[in-house]
């Protein structure tokens, strides 16, 4: 299991999202999955797939949250025909935020949503490709111009960081300005992300439709990093929380993934039941509530 997870929000659209999914990319299955009751959403569902090698977790619960461009995925492929592939399949009854076209950063690019809202950026690089799918921040609006300090405090909050390469923007554009991000890259507990500023009139911002779910081995690590990335106490609720920027992170104990796995709808129930009324998780609490 990774130690950062993307995790999507959909209406009531997970598991045929993540059939969609699988069936694009090789490497790729559906792990598990779990129905939760009585939620505030009702029935949920949560599904767990694996995408081109890259854990990911799906939920259905309800139409709060829509996907928009503030957080993408980009996803790198090593032909013309293997982009032109993709771009066909994630394009279809989506919508086009980028034509599929020749760009100075690469010779074949496109950027789209697909049937479900969700963006994905869909680029030709060289060279090796060590992580097929990655997940892109786009800071806008009131967040213009904080990517690199988003960058920093992510790499401190996080003990296994790494930066990457940074591009920044020059002189004489129309809507950035000179030395914010245009592109960057950095490593999270073995996760790379990208990130970049746009002073474009954007009308979306971050939300809770992509969150990072971040698994715990234990209660003092859960406390550190609800102490540190907790930024708006009105949005903490079921492990989730805000941080400083807007962006949305699920902080949890791993072996909440087993507890879920389970078979037995009464454990699941009472497990539900526990989480709904927590802010930040307690473990002790919620294996109590498993055991019975």
């Amino acid at each position: 299991m990774n130690k950062i997870i993307p995790h999507l929000w959909y209406d009531r659209e997970a598991r045929e999202a993540a059939d969609f999914y699988v069936s694009i990319f090789g490497g790729s299955k559906i792990t598990g999955g779990a129905v939760l009751e009585d939620t505030p959403s009702g029935t949920a569902e949560t599904v767990t797939i694996t995408l081109a090698g890259q854990d990911f977790m799906l939920l259905s619960a309800g139409p709060y949250f829509k996907f928009n461009p503030s957080i993408s995925l980009r996803v790198d492929c090593s032909t013309e025909e293997e982009v032109n592939d993709l771009w066909k399949k994630l394009s279809e009854g989506g919508s086009i935020l980028m034509e599929l076209d020749t760009y100075p950063f690469s010779a074949r690019y496109g950027w789209c949503a697909d049937r479900y809202g969700l963006s994905w950026q869909i680029m030709q690089v060289e060279g090796e490709i060590r992580q097929k799918i990655t997940p892109t921040l786009m800071f806008v609006g009131e967040q213009y111009g904080r990517a690199e300090e988003a960058i920093t405090f992510y790499s401190e909050v996080f003990r296994d960081s790494k930066p990457g390469d940074i591009t920044r923007y020059g002189e004489g554009l129309e809507f950035d300005k000179p030395g914010t991000v245009m592109y960057a890259s950095f490593s999270l507990e073995g996760m790379t992300f990208a990130a970049m500023d746009s002073g474009y009139a954007h009308e979306f911002q971050f939300n809770e439709a992509i969150s990072f779910i971040v698994n715990c081995e234990n209660q003092e690590e859960i406390d550190y990093y609800w102490d540190t990335l907790s930024f708006v106490p009105e949005a903490e609720q079921c492990g989730w929380l805000k941080d400083k920027f807007g962006v949305s992170w699920q902080i949890v104990p791993s072996s909440m993934d087993e507890m879920m796995k389970t078979e037995d709808k009464e454990k699941i129930r009472r497990v539900t039941e526990a989480f709904l009324v927590m802010k930040k998780f307690d473990i002790a609490a919620l294996e109590k509530a498993y055991e019975g």
